[in-house]
């Protein structure tokens, strides 16, 4: 778990992105410090209004980097101006906000607390199926809070669903360290029934299915393709993180499972399912990996082509294996990471350029910014709906949109 640090300048709707991130630093577990001489990573979210503020960001940045581990810079600067943070030898990784969280995690699983409940927030309902993980990733530390996988019955957590829905909830999301293992510490394989159980609750809503490790869900893909394929209700979106594409690599990270593994987690649901959306995560810098390992690391990206992609450089957690091997040095990592987000970018950009002029029904979530909706299709790919009062369109509703562009990692949509 990490200590962060997070730095807000310029409009509300930057404010508004902060708590948002904050949130969900706080779910997986992380936790707030005064400063960023006491993080393991600073996150400064940007603003670029006039030249004098764009140089007051970079200053900021500049500082920052040198009182922190790891810095993040994101926000209006980062998205529109990137290049100029580099340009000026910061060395940070320039994400979107929405990218952030999954960044600060280095990989880890989320952790949720002990007591963890459902949560309804506006029209999404998160629901904590289990506790705990069945892994011993060599870099995580979130094993030490969590321990082993801990699974509530079937009933227990389709009610909680239940009484979500009943709450108001259109969207639910199904959270865990992994959730491909729920169900393993009774000896079974227990996430195909709950989710079946969870669709069959009357009512118009659909479900999104969090992280699951691809050695958790590789033994029942077949299965699970199949409850994926007969149920409109789920979004067809897995998000299964493979970390890299070096089997050499994944036996020093302890991961469990093998990159032929992972492919053939893909295949099956490319069999299966004619629109769904692949999310996957990758590590790059990893001590022990090699020019060669990295090398992998791109092709698989490249073969697999996921429409969601988290890109991370690692860095060391105190107390964790990985921490005591000899790092690869911040520049050669930098190199590696802008690589394999210049591949990601091509491939995301790809996949919502081929959605355009296509019909989706989708659902709107929250608002966005300005006068927009934020939607989610049938695979759960991002649409954004502007001039959404307009058009008389609010969270909760369902829509058909026709895609009419795209911001490479989300498209627009125009109500038909």
């Amino acid at each position: 778990m990490a200590r962060y640090h997070i730095e807000t300048y310029g409009c509300t709707s930057n404010r508004g992105e902060s708590r948002e991130i904050e949130r969900r630093l706080r779910d997986a577990g992380h936790h707030p410090v005064e400063g960023p001489e006491e993080a393991d990573v600073a996150i400064l979210n940007t603003c670029t209004v006039v030249e004098k503020t764009e140089r007051n960001m970079l200053r900021r940045a500049e500082e920052l980097e040198g009182e922190t581990a790891d810095l993040i810079v994101t926000g209006c600067m980062a998205l529109a101006q990137g290049e100029e943070f580099r340009r000026a030898g910061v060395d940070a990784e320039v994400l979107h906000w929405d990218e952030v969280p999954t960044a600060v995690t280095n990989g880890e699983c989320p952790t949720t607390t002990p007591d963890a409940e459902p949560v309804l927030d506006g029209v999404i309902g998160i629901l904590p199926i289990a506790r705990g993980c069945m892994s011993d990733c060599s870099y995580c530390i979130t094993k030490r809070a969590t321990g082993k996988i801990d699974s509530p019955p079937v009933e227990a957590n389709v009610e909680k669903a239940r009484a979500l829905v009943h709450a108001g909830a259109k969207e639910i999301r199904i959270t865990g360290q992994d959730t491909g293992v729920y169900g393993w510490d009774d000896g079974e394989r227990k996430l195909p029934e709950l989710l079946e159980r969870i669709c069959d609750i009357d009512g118009e809503f659909r479900v999104r299915v969090g992280m699951a490790n691809p050695k958790g869900v590789h033994g029942i893909r077949e299965e699970l393709a199949a409850v994926f394929a007969e149920n409109e209700k789920l979004y067809n979106f897995i998000h299964a993180p493979v970390q890299s594409g070096s089997d050499d690599v994944l036996g020093e990270m302890r991961r469990q499972h093998q990159v032929s593994e992972y492919v053939e987690l893909v295949e099956t649901f490319d069999d299966v399912l004619e629109y769904w959306t692949l999310s996957t995560d990758f590590i790059v810098g990893f001590p022990t990996e090699e020019p060669e390992d990295h090398a992998q690391s791109l092709a698989l990206l490249r073969e697999t082509r996921p429409e969601k992609i988290n890109v991370t450089r690692f860095s060391k957690r105190p107390g964790t294996d990985a921490a005591e091997l000899k790092g690869l040095g911040g520049t050669l990592k930098k190199e590696r990471s802008k690589e394999m987000t210049d591949a990601k970018m091509d491939v995301v950009a790809d996949a919502y350029d081929a959605m355009v002029g296509q019909t989706h029904e989708v659902l709107a979530v929250e608002d966005g910014t300005a006068d927009s909706v934020k939607c989610y299709d049938e695979a759960y790919r991002q649409v954004i709906v502007q001039n959404a009062s307009e058009h008389g369109i609010e969270p909760g509703d369902f829509v058909d949109v026709e895609i009419t562009g795209h911001s490479t990692v989300y498209a627009f949509g125009e109500p038909v």
